[in-house]
């Protein structure tokens, strides 16, 4: 083999070359040879000695791959096409002994007619073959490199030219990742610069776009990401794949840039995607950064106020919200029943809130899904974040187990409120406790290019006894382990299994014979499977199936003590599971106009063991109406209910930055809470769907306009909404649903309807930033029985206990210095509904009250004023750790908020009291710092 490596031409370009002889005269010498688990070099090799031709190569461009072949008498022409089948590499015949490998290109032994040095009369008096009547082509369009081109850009050349082939465009895809973590990177920017074209990568960091043939010079660009410039020549098809690092920019104290139009873009309705560095510097009680009261500021999202763990989203009741951390269910995300939230903003990476329109993939839940990731673990160096305040701390570590490829992420946050009950000079306080922590880890593993591995750990605890002889105490514990494989460029297939458990606890220790320790615990297992399918730029369709298992145990007292009198009960357990397959179709239609399309069929079986009590049907539930008990086996199905639900969302651009958006989707819900109180608290229990039960339905349609100025520095959008649904659990005046065997009798299903309309000005840039919300909102439960003693309020509508008409929020930014901020946060909400007394009437002497119809009534309204000053340690980039100070009050006014008012009949008289949270100013100096 002779002149090895000085002939291969993939670097140097399109080559002409005037060849004695033809193609269509080379050689069909044919040869027999045989290769197992060989390299290209090495078959080459084998060839030159078995049949005397000799080749002339770039050794680098012939890889590394192994390969196999058996050809019996076969053209060396069939041979090398096999050999170099899904290359780049092509080859020419030059003569009856020398053949000519390249990269890329094709050679041409002919000249094209086109040719412009050719003299037409010099060519008629040539004595010899004329060129221009050979039966040649063409060069490609790709060899007119324009001048305005840059030289030095990486040249990446893409796919394999063909002779003969000529097309206007060639497809480019590939995948984008993070270089220092493997995980993908989505809604990155693939544009060609002086071209029109561009696209985006997906959810799986995958991109796919069509483009001219030559020289293209594209970029790839996100925020926090280092774009990335190449000089792409098309050949043919082919991949590209990035893999980009975190950009090094220096970022504002408040503002944290994310995808400008996003808001404009996004094809599902009624989506909000919270900023979590974005929090950092907004006023909350105490000191303490969250996410989910960060939340609550934006429209349609709300509480029943201050100290109500709940969330509310577009009139929906707050059992009817899926809170996901990392796939996995958490039940109860609050500490203190609301005043701190149970998610530790320090490991959160990403917040997605859909309160509109709900993708396929998600069900069980009516009105809303909070899905909360929290961030990947640093692969390249350990790092960390804490946060010391008066009455919290928190810490979270990033530690690389395996430098670029896996890493474990752990946060934990607790309360020292013991030792500051303990150091007060009441006694009655002294004696209290109050306290919690939650704890989180998360173990993240690039196992090779196709294949990634996640698992989440994550354990939380309240425990409190304000002068009281109860001790109240609640935990969520949850595990989710997910695995992705890339199937090819198009496909990619997630499995996720998780596992949640919330479970509250009340042991009562006053009277010597009362005593007794009470409990509640629901537990549920989830398997799940996803196929994310890029088919082209106008489809990506998600489709999957689920499996759910839910364990219910409704409640038991057992005494406390050896004195104790109290007879052991425990309610009859429950079991259930809820299947599901889904589909959707991210379409886009045209350059205006895109859908979202989904479908849904949920599928719930009610499974024994169990005792279901069958009651007439023309008389009220109750004791005296009980025909029958139905026994049912182990895993025997009770009952099952199930409906196709529909997902339909659309986009239309009516200018490049203001879009009109619709959406609709019905859902179903099997499972339910069982509460009398207006906000969560250890005697809430959940309830699944059963004989005597049914599973709630709702539908919502919504339709809203979007439009950036200013470059997207101003972000103004409307919506609005109307929800209807029907079988909602509500309670029996009187009832009593904790500890009941027959909760049956004790509650109703009625129909709700909500609308509203939901204004947000966000302005994203400058000294001052922030955004202002504001929400009208009805939200109405009617319980309409054929019994006239069950109804309520004669059967007609009556406002929820967290209908609110107005509510208002600002949040405001301004930046003095790149260090030095102030902050404010204020908030209007129209007071809740309540039921107040009449009248009185008298019964053995003593006066009790005779309350008006359900929630006719309002507390005052709500409005509080918060106020911090944030100070940024110096941006020195070589140091341990970067500080930063948050100074702030917590209502300044001073505003005594009611939270609720209610009757007491005490020694014979009716006696009203209301209660608050916060009634003065609230002052926090809360130190913070990542290194």
């Amino acid at each position: 083999m002779k002149n090895r490596g000085i002939f291969f031409w993939g670097n140097l370009g399109l080559v002409f070359m005037l060849c004695q002889w033809s193609w269509a005269q080379t050689t069909k010498q044919n040869i027999t040879i045989s290769y197992e688990n060989k390299t290209r070099k090495e078959v080459l090799l084998q060839i030159e000695e078995e049949s005397g031709y000799e080749f002339y190569y770039d050794e680098q461009g012939l890889g590394a791959e192994l390969i196999s072949g058996d050809f019996r008498s076969t053209p060396v022409t069939k041979i090398l096409t096999e050999i170099f089948k899904n290359t780049v590499i092509n080859f020419h015949v030059l003569d009856t002994q020398t053949i000519i490998l390249t990269s890329n290109v094709v050679i041409q032994d002919k000249l094209p007619q086109s040719f412009g040095f050719l003299d037409r009369e010099n060519e008629k008096k040539s004595d010899s073959l004329s060129i221009s009547s050979l039966p040649i082509e063409e060069p490609p369009p790709f060899l007119e490199e324009k001048e305005q081109q840059e030289t030095e850009l990486d040249i990446v050349r893409i796919g394999r030219q063909r002779r003969g082939v000529k097309q206007d465009e060639y497809k480019l895809s590939g995948i984008v990742k993070n270089a220092n973590t493997g995980e993908p990177i989505p809604n990155l920017a693939i544009v060609v610069e002086q071209l029109s074209l561009g696209t985006v990568t997906n959810a799986n960091g995958y991109y796919e776009i069509e483009l001219p043939p030559g020289i293209n010079i594209i970029q790839a660009q996100a925020i926090g990401i280092e774009t990335s410039r190449k000089k792409i020549i098309m050949y043919n098809d082919g991949r590209l794949d990035f893999d980009l690092t975190d950009s090094a920019e220096q970022l504002d104290e408040v503002v944290v840039e994310s995808n400008r139009i996003q808001n404009v873009e996004n094809v599902i309705a009624g989506v909000v995607e919270l900023d979590v560095a974005e929090i950092k510097t907004i006023p909350l009680v105490l000191g303490e950064r969250d996410i989910l009261k960060t939340a609550i500021t934006l429209p349609g999202i709300t509480n029943a106020g201050e100290g109500s763990s709940g969330y509310n989203v577009r009139g929906g009741r707050t059992d009817q919200n899926l809170f996901l951390l990392d796939k996995a269910v958490i039940y109860n995300p609050s500490h203190f029943f609301g005043i701190f939230s149970a998610l530790n903003p320090f490991v959160t990476g990403n917040v997605t809130i859909y309160k509109g329109n709900i993708p396929s993939e998600y069900g069980g839940r009516l009105s809303s899904v909070f899905d909360i990731g929290t961030k990947e673990a640093n692969t390249e160096k350990f790092t960390g974040e804490a946060a010391i305040g008066p009455v919290t701390s928190n810490l979270s570590v990033e530690i690389p187990i395996i430098k670029n490829k896996s890493g474990i992420l752990i946060g934990g946050r607790t309360t020292y409120s013991n030792w500051i009950l303990r150091s007060l000079d009441d006694e009655e306080l002294k004696n209290s406790e109050a306290s919690f922590f939650d704890i989180i880890a998360k173990y993240n593993d690039k196992l090779n290019e196709n294949n990634s591995l996640e698992a989440t750990a994550y354990l939380s605890r309240d425990a409190f006894s304000i002068t009281s002889d109860s001790i109240y105490s609640y935990k969520n514990r949850l595990f989710a382990i997910k695995w992705n494989h890339q199937i090819n460029e198009k496909n990619t297939l997630g499995i996720s299994l998780s596992n949640s458990q919330y479970d509250f606890n009340i042991e009562f220790d006053g009277d010597a014979d009362k005593n007794f320790d009470l409990g509640y615990r629901i537990n549920e297992t989830e398997l799940k499977a996803k196929v994310l399918s890029v088919f082209n730029n106008s489809h990506n369709i998600n489709y999957g199936i689920s499996g759910k298992l839910y364990n219910v145990d409704p409640g038991y007292m057992d005494p406390l003590g050896s004195s104790s009198i109290i007879e052991p009960l425990e309610i009859q357990k429950e079991k259930g599971l809820e299947s599901a397959v889904f589909v959707s179709d991210n379409l886009k239609v045209s350059e205006n106009l895109s859908l979202d399309i989904g479908l849904r069929y949920s599928l719930f079986a009610a499974l024994g063991e169990s005792s279901q009590p069958i009651y007439d049907e023309n008389l009220p539930k109750s004791e005296g109406t009980l025909l029958e008990v139905r026994e049912f086996g182990a895993n025997e199905i009770i009952k099952t209910y199930g409906g196709l639900e529909g997902r339909v969302s659309g986009r239309y651009f009516l200018l490049p930055d203001f879009s009109v958006k619709a959406g609709y989707n019905n859902t179903y819900q099997y499972i339910h809470t069982l509460s009398n109180n207006t906000t969560v608290s250890p005697t809430d229990t959940w309830k699944l769907s059963d004989l005597n039960v049914e599973p709630q339905r709702a539908e919502q349609f919504s339709l809203g306009l979007f439009k950036n100025f200013d470059e997207s520095n101003y972000e103004v959008s409307l919506e609005g909404y109307y929800k209807k649904s029907k079988n909602l659990l509500d309670y029996k005046v009187g009832a009593q649903l904790l500890l009941n065997e027959s909760i049956e009798t004790e509650v109703l299903q009625g129909e709700g309807k909500a609308y509203g309309v939901e204004f947000l000005l966000k302005k994203n840039e400058g000294r001052l930033n922030g955004w202002l919300g504001y929400t009208y909102s009805r939200t109405f439960t009617k319980l309409e029985s054929q019994f006239i003693e069950e109804q309520v309020n004669n059967g007609e509508y009556f406002p929820s206990n967290f209908d609110k008409p107005h509510d208002f929020s600002l949040v405001t930014n301004y930046k003095f210095t790149k260090r030095f901020s102030l902050s404010a946060n204020f908030v209007y909400q129209t007071g809740r509904p309540v039921t107040f007394p009449i009248g009185t009437y008298f019964l053995d002497g003593a006066e009790f009250p005779l309350f008006s119809d359900r929630n006719k009534f309002r507390i005052p309204d709500f409005y509080r004023l918060d106020l911090s000053f944030n100070i940024e340690g110096n941006h020195k980039i070589k140091k341990f750790a970067h500080s930063f100070w948050n100074i702030s009050i917590y209502n300044v006014l001073g505003r005594n908020n009611p939270y609720s008012v209610f009757f007491i009949t005490e020694n014979g008289k009716l006696q009203a009291y209301q209660s608050s949270i916060f009634s003065i100013p609230i002052p926090t100096i809360t130190y913070n710092f990542k290194f």
